[in-house]
Formats: structure tokens, sequence, C-alpha cells
């Protein structure tokens, strides 16, 4: 059956707005052109998006012809504001974005294990009001926060889960107290692999694994351009894969003895210890597992000769004997999903760039019969705030690009 008049005038609006969202400001002409729609309904719909808030002027087409130049639209950006939260153990970071993404004011605050959970509370929820005010936002519309644990796919909620501390769980109930906003959570691996998919080294995938490397380990899957959770949210649980090379078994309350034994940033900083390899951390927060393959990758990749040969051989022993374990967990992955594609994400995944993402498919090709192209991260830590932003933007314009009943 037809759509009906305002149905009709819904859809359209919608693809108007989604074409000024992808494309940047377009001329009434250009939106005539990239929908085929009639010049008399384009400008119907500009009127009308015009009139609620949602489009502006924003310039004129530079075009050259006789005449006034075409006005451009383009999105009002402040119509909104996001906020992102990346949440750690040792403490949050957030960045504050208008409706386009655009990022406004950036900000982290470490948290000690020691705070106590309202203290740690506290000082995360006032780091995201000061970094609002910060952004001139009068209010946030919507927040997305990345954390670390299991996101109940019922409720949306993180779930309680050992090692993780207490604050948080608080946080989010804080946030949604404190903030006139939506609150989105999701699990921070999760969000990393859809800004690697939307902006990273998986642009061009729509089916890959990516495989979380940082404090701890994790992974993320995504099939037929869709984020898989499982039933219960725990897709991609890595850490709890038992594997070959530790002393014992993970249990339901401990990764210990499970993938995460192999390659969390304390066995890295083990491993390399054992070859000789010292780093220090370039960033606070960083991984010192990813400051250690930094260096292993930089004295490989200096064209200058190593003033030590031993340290050489040690860096190149080193990257061998991470890419032994990270393929060991890999090719779980691989034999189960047949994703074609594994995203060596986190902080570690970054740093080891191609070096390390070559040696682990070699080891991949040896050990699987399923093709898989091995990738280097090219968002590293940063792809979950990234992630939690997109995922904050795209709910907020869902739900201010929603036809109105009138």
């Amino acid at each position: 059956m037809p759509a009906s008049p305002s149905t009709a005038r819904a859809i359209n609006d919608r693809v108007a707005l989604r074409l000024l969202q992808q494309e940047g400001p377009l001329t009434a002409g250009q939106l005539k052109q990239l929908t085929g729609l009639s010049r008399p309904t384009v400008a119907d719909l500009v009127e009308r998006l015009t009139a609620a808030g949602l489009i502006e002027v924003v310039g004129e087409s530079g075009e050259q012809r006789r005449g006034p130049n075409a006005r451009l639209y383009g999105i009002v950006a402040d119509r909104a504001h996001l906020a992102a939260l990346d949440v750690r153990t040792e403490g949050v970071s957030v960045v504050v974005s208008d409706l386009l993404g655009r990022e406004l004011a950036r900000a982290s605050v470490p948290i000690a294990d020691d705070t106590g959970t309202g203290p740690a509370v506290e000082q995360a929820v006032t780091l995201v009001e000061r970094a609002a005010k910060e952004a001139g936002a009068e209010r946030l519309h919507t927040v997305g926060v990345g954390a670390p644990g299991l996101i109940d796919p019922a409720t949306g909620e993180l779930r309680d889960s050992s090692g993780l501390p207490e604050w948080h769980r608080r946080l989010v109930a804080a946030l949604q107290e404190r903030l006139p906003a939506r609150v989105i959570v999701e699990n921070e691996t999760n969000l990393a692999a859809l800004a690697e998919q939307r902006d990273g080294a998986a642009r061009d995938r729509d089916t890959f694994v990516l495989l979380w490397l940082g404090h701890g380990t994790g992974a993320a899957v995504v099939l037929d351009g869709r984020l898989r959770r499982g039933a219960s949210g725990g897709t991609g649980e890595i850490g709890f894969l038992p594997v070959p090379g530790t002393s014992t078994l993970p249990s339901a309350t401990d990764c210990e003895g499970g993938f995460h034994s192999l390659a969390g940033s304390a066995a890295i900083a083990e491993l390399a210890a054992r070859h000789g390899l010292v780093a220090t951390a370039v960033s606070p927060g960083e991984p010192e597992a990813a400051a250690l393959v930094r260096q292993a990758v930089a004295t490989l990749s200096s064209p200058a000769p190593s003033p030590s040969p031993s340290a050489s051989s040690g860096a190149d022993r080193f990257l061998s004997a991470l890419a032994d374990r990270l393929a060991i967990g890999a090719a779980s992955v691989v034999a189960v999903l047949d994703p074609g594609c594994v995203v060596l994400g986190g902080e570690v995944g970054q740093v080891g760039g191609e070096v390390l993402a070559t040696r682990v498919g070699e080891r991949l090709t040896r050990m699987s019969p399923l093709p898989v192209e091995v990738r280097a991260s090219a968002l590293g830590g940063g792809a979950v705030l990234r992630g939690a932003l997109l995922t904050a933007r795209e709910s907020a314009q869902d739900d201010l690009f929603a036809p109105r009943s009138r």
C-alpha cells in the first residue's frame, strides 16, 4: 500500500537528515539530486526541518553562476550535546561533543585503587559535569559509557562482575540521577569494534573480530554488519578461554589460567622481562605492555644499527613469543566464527602495528585452514571513547530526527 502523506513526509525528512549527517552541508539542489525528490517536495522538507530547529543555513555554495549562490543547509549542531565516557579500573576519561560529533571538551581523572566507592563516583560525575560546562552545554542529551564487564542484554545495565570496582556500577546510576540525560552503557571492547568499523581498521569489513589488548583482554564479534552480544551479553569474554601454556584453568570468577594469563598486560610485561626488555609509558594510564611492545617495534624498525645486537635480538624474540601467544587465542576464535579478519585492538594492538599483526597472521596461516587477515588497530585505546560517542550520537539523532506526532 502507498504511504500516507504524513508517513511519506517523515520518511523524506529522515532521508534528508541522514544525508546532511553523512555528507555535510548541502544545497536544496544537491538534496534534490541525492534523494530523487521533486523540487517542491525538497522545498517543503527544508521548510519543515528549518521550522523544527533541526537544520539551518550555514553558508552559500561556491558555485560560479548567474544570480545569487545557493544556500547551504546543515544540521543544527548545538541542538543537542553529547558525552562519551571511557571507564577503566584506574580512572575515567570523558569527551563532550555537539550533535555532529565535533569535540568540544575533553578531560580525565585518575582514580586510585584505595578510593572508596562514594568518592570515586563523585570524582567521575563531577568530571562529566565540569566537561559539559567547559563545552558550553546547558544539558546533555545522551551519554554513552564504555566499561569493562558484562552488560545485561535485557536491561542494558552493567552486571556485577568479580574483579571490577563497585564504583563502576554505582557510576551509571549516579549519572542517571545527576544528569537530565539518557545514559547508554556498553562493553568497552564492543564500542572499540564499532569505532574500528566506522573510522578505523575495519572500515571495509562487515564481518570481523576485534581482539582487545590493553590492561586486560577481550574480544568483540561483528557478523554481517551487526555487533553480537550473546544470550547473556558475554560474547567475547576471551580472557576466560582455556588455552595451553598456562599452569591452571580459569574459573567462573577468575580468568587466571585463561587467555588473559598469556595476553594481559602483566603477562606481556613478564614475557618482556624474560627477554631483557624495559620501557617507560609515554602517557598516564598507558598499559605497561603497550610501552614494551612500542619499544620492541621501534628497536626492530630503527634504520640505524642497534648499539646492542642483543637488544635487537631480544626485541625480535619477544615479539615472536608474543605473536605465538596471541595466535593461540585468535585461532580458537577463527575456528569457531570464520570472521575472515582479526583486528588487534587496544593500545597493544595499535603500537604493535604491522610488525606484530604480520607475525600473528603468519602463525594463524599455519594453524588454521580458514583464510584470515590480521590487521593492527588504527585507533588503539581511543577507540572506546570514539565508539561511545558514536553510540551516543546515533541514539540522540534517532530521537531528535524521529517524526513527531501532530
